[in-house]
């Protein structure tokens, strides 16, 4: 038998720059499943993703998830990318074994934790308060290089990375510290500044932390910890009752410290280069 994939839609060019279609996943001409293809909308034209495969249920265990997602790799290179991006579901054991069968690595994942009805509170000697003006100009500048190094890291030019940097900065947190439902905080312990965070409490369905960051000179002391107690406090606040960030692979220290605080994986971000 063989599997193929048949546009089920014109080439969608759109508004941002990315390019899209759709198509479904045929056996022998026999319609059984799926497929929606993109390039990025922030990385560029060079770096594709897959937005969904689906393969129906009386067809499923027979290789023709396999076979599409092949397919759907030959059909971007014909677009030029250089790269192809898939999120999973941290609950699709059936998807993840086949995404890291096809050579696809993990870049990132996404973790939420369900707050309960009593906010933690700080060891002792630490507090949290809100950051200063003076602070957030030396923060903004930190975060803002961070993050375009992040984007340089992923094969995004330099001059664009800047421009998303802007981009986002702008939208995220429009009036600074005075943004609506963002709080950027200092922690303290007796006294001395010793780590930042930033947690939006706007989210549909929960807080979301965007960054949390220890100062170098005072790491390894349980302040990290701290960091995201302060997190859970100020979403609770807020009346939220999940809490999510995103975090790396391979940033081995923090997926401890939020597994132990009681986050679970909920997306996994993957990426393969196609050669």
């Amino acid at each position: 038998m063989t599997t193929t994939l048949r546009p089920s839609e014109p080439l969608q060019q759109h508004a941002d720059g990315t390019r899209s279609r759709r198509y479904r996943v045929c056996v022998n001409g026999r319609p059984v499943g799926a497929v929606h293809l993109s390039t990025h909308p922030v990385l560029g034209p060079a770096v594709a993703r897959i937005l969904d495969l689906s393969v129906d249920g009386p067809d499923r265990g027979r290789g023709r998830g396999t076979v599409a997602a092949l397919a759907a790799e030959e059909v971007v290179r014909g677009w030029g990318c250089k790269q192809i991006e898939a999120v999973v579901p941290a609950e699709a054991a059936a998807a993840l074994r086949l995404i890291t069968a096809l050579g696809y690595v993990e870049r990132s994942r996404g973790m939420e934790k369900q707050l309960g009805t009593t906010a933690p509170g700080l060891p002792a000697g630490s507090r949290g308060r809100p950051m200063t003006e003076a602070e957030y100009e030396a923060w903004i500048a930190r975060s803002r290089t961070a993050y375009v190094q992040s984007r340089i890291d992923r094969g995004v030019p330099a001059d664009r990375a800047r421009a998303l940097a802007e981009k986002d900065y702008a939208r995220l947190l429009p009036q600074g510290p005075a943004t609506p439902d963002m709080l950027l905080s200092v922690l303290e312990h007796e006294g001395t500044p010793v780590g930042t965070l930033w947690v939006a409490t706007a989210a549909d369905r929960g807080a979301y932390v965007y960054d949390v960051e220890v100062d170098e000179r005072f790491r390894g002391r349980g302040h990290g910890r701290s960091l995201m107690l302060l997190a859970e406090a100020q979403a609770m606040a807020a009346g939220r009752h999940v809490l999510g960030l995103n975090v790396f692979a391979g940033n081995t220290p923090a997926e401890r410290l939020y597994e132990s605080l009681g986050y679970r994986p909920v997306l996994h971000g993957f990426y393969k280069e196609l050669i």
